[in-house]
């Protein structure tokens, strides 16, 4: 089943309207949750908005709250977030980074007391669009074991890296999990196995199986022991910069809140040096565009090269949608 773009919006502000988020806010949140979709990001696009609308019933998310500057630190702002809508929290802080490397060259701000920021790329996006690197990252609760553990003690902790590049940037969106739960339920929801190992059954053994993984909630961390290393390591810069909780304190709470994020940016139009900049990204992109495929008639692409293939059907043929999530989404 396919819906425009703009059907998605409309029916996404309706929703979010009536649970409080009103305006301005309601028509940003309803476009990341499109555009979520429009990309093929389905799991955090219209497969997650049922569950966004659900931590606003829940209290989990404050509709009543946006993030608010704290304190500055030399050129660090601490945002606190104030448990309110994770999406537009994340878009102001992005926004907030872009205006300072603007000012400066480099743009840091550190949020804490924050809720899920949904899909992260829409806000890597924000800065490849405004000329501008971003590195982004955010702790969560606790959902993945240490490398060589039984119990889930760190968080798979996604981070985004976005470098502009003419109309197609790149794009790497990654959790620190091999699958996000997102992409595992959908897997579950298809009745398909993971395409590589995901994580743990109840007997402590790697599987592919989405089902035995949920059940478990043991995610295998990426590469291994690098994973769960870099996952530690991007919680603690989290929580220390934002002077926000850890995973560890996360995980105390009665759900997920209250979260930690750094947005880092630079400003690329400040560079004496821009042309050899860009001329550098192209030859190096289009150096691996043309790799020889391991299979033949596949290709070979740079992490967001196929986003945006699945945008321009999005836009000229609809975006695919689950019909049931669909149909929940309308009688709401």
């Amino acid at each position: 089943m396919r819906v425009s773009y703009d059907e998605m919006v409309k029916e996404f502000t309706r929703v979010l309207e009536k649970n409080g988020i009103i305006g301005e806010d309601a028509d940003i949140s309803a476009r990341f949750f499109a555009s979520s979709s429009r990309d093929g990001v389905y799991t955090h696009g219209l497969n997650r908005f049922p569950r966004y609308i659900s931590m606003i019933k829940s209290g989990i998310v404050d509709v009543s709250k946006r993030a608010v500057l704290a304190e500055r630190i030399g050129m660090i702002e601490r945002w606190d977030g104030q448990r309110g809508p994770g999406d537009l929290n994340a878009y102001t802080c992005m926004k907030r980074a872009i205006e300072l490397s603007k000012e400066s060259g480099m743009g840091i701000v550190a949020l804490r007391n924050t809720n899920h920021w949904m899909r992260p790329g829409n806000y890597g996006l924000m800065a490849a669009e405004n000329d501008c690197i971003a590195i982004l990252w955010t702790n969560t609760m606790p959902n993945m074991p240490a490398w060589g553990g039984k119990e889930a003690k760190i968080g798979n902790n996604p981070i985004v890296l976005a470098v502009p590049y003419e109309d197609q940037p790149v794009i790497v969106d990654v959790a620190m999990s091999m699958f996000s739960y997102g992409k595992l339920e959908r897997y579950s929801r298809e009745g398909s196995e993971c395409p590589v190992d995901g994580g743990f059954d109840r007997d402590g053994n790697i599987t592919r199986k989405p089902d035995d993984i949920l059940e478990t909630r043991r995610v295998l961390p990426m590469g291994y022991w690098k994973g769960s290393g870099l996952s530690i390591a991007l919680d603690l810069i989290a929580a220390s910069l934002s002077g926000g909780l850890s995973v560890r304190e996360i995980g105390a709470l009665p759900a997920e809140t209250s979260l930690s994020q750094v947005f880092i940016v630079f400003d690329l139009s400040s560079f004496p040096d821009r042309k050899a900049v860009d001329d550098e990204i192209k030859q190096t992109l289009m150096s691996i565009d043309a790799s020889e495929p391991v299979r033949e008639g596949s290709s070979v692409h740079y992490p967001g090269e196929g986003m945006m293939r699945v945008r321009k059907d999005s836009l000229e043929n609809g975006v695919i949608v689950d019909e049931g999530i669909w149909k929940e989404v309308l009688a709401m």
